[in-house]
């Protein structure tokens, strides 16, 4: 067990990545932050939660426990931006996603900080992610990696307008085989929410780092619009109602991956930590 992560492991071949839904900061840094930064705006408020279904379909869940306000998991770790000429945070955000200053001017954290924070969080996740990836391969000669995220469905700085409410990342097709893509498109094509395939969001560092499908990891982000299962008038109270029926599409989805993936070899029993 590691106090940046949870991890639970099951024995298909699906792994449910959610770097964005840790709250957790160390006092010492919560302290310099303003107050947009110790409300946690940017959140990806219970993403993890609206995959009730993994345990049914033997899915591994990892979870990040730290803020992304800390270090920022889904960032390309030498510093380059993942959307070049648009806006976009880095590695160790200093604002907002609405522009909001994180920190004092002049207290911004320096590079030898962000180095710390890197070996502290981000090396931790991802050392547990490729070992995730490397174990359910070892299992099923491949593996399906959905990387979990929510934003606010209307952020000016970022995108003109709304959001589509199911944003789609596969790297431009690059990083999952387009019967995938496909099999997603096909499964929330009926139901009442909106979609793109990578549109403004294309997949961050996770789902470009890691989806190699020669190399038998197929990846592909799914961002959602929060308002399609927060409270009405509210960026953080969850809804049961609108999660139920949000969780009802992305089981579909999930289905559907599953589906057109190779039928994995059987393994012996479920371990869970």
């Amino acid at each position: 067990m590691s106090d940046v992560f949870d991890l639970v492991r099951r024995d298909g071949p699906l792994l449910i990545s959610a770097p964005h839904v840790g709250t957790y900061i160390p006092d010492e840094i919560a302290a310099r932050l303003t107050p947009p930064g110790r409300a946690l705006v940017d959140t990806d408020w219970y993403a993890d939660r609206l995959y009730p279904f993994a345990d049914e379909f033997g899915a591994s869940v990892l979870r990040a426990r730290w803020s992304r306000y800390v270090v920022d998991l889904n960032r390309d770790p030498s510093g380059a931006s993942l959307y070049p000429g648009a806006r976009t945070t880095g590695l160790v955000a200093t604002e907002t996603f609405e522009g909001e200053p994180l920190y004092a001017p002049g207290d911004e954290p320096s590079d030898d900080e962000v180095a710390v924070r890197r070996a502290l969080c981000f090396d931790p996740y991802h050392d547990a992610l490729a070992a995730e990836l490397r174990r359910i391969i070892a299992a099923h000669g491949y593996a399906l990696l959905l990387d979990a995220h929510s934003i606010w469905g209307r952020l000016p700085l970022l995108f003109d307008g709304d959001l589509p409410q199911l944003n789609l990342g596969t790297n431009s097709g690059c990083s999952c085989d387009p019967t995938i893509t496909e099999a997603v498109v096909g499964a929330i094509a009926g139901s009442p929410y909106t979609h793109v395939v990578d549109g403004r969001f294309k997949g961050g560092w996770i789902t470009r780092r890691y989806g190699m499908p020669a190399e038998g990891v197929q990846a592909i982000q799914i961002e959602i619009d929060q308002r399609t299962y927060l409270a009405d008038g509210s960026r953080t109270d969850w809804d049961d109602a609108k999660a139920a029926r949000l969780s009802a599409v992305l089981r579909a989805a999930c289905a559907a991956m599953l589906a057109v993936l190779p039928a994995p070899r059987p393994v012996v029993g479920r371990q869970q930590t």
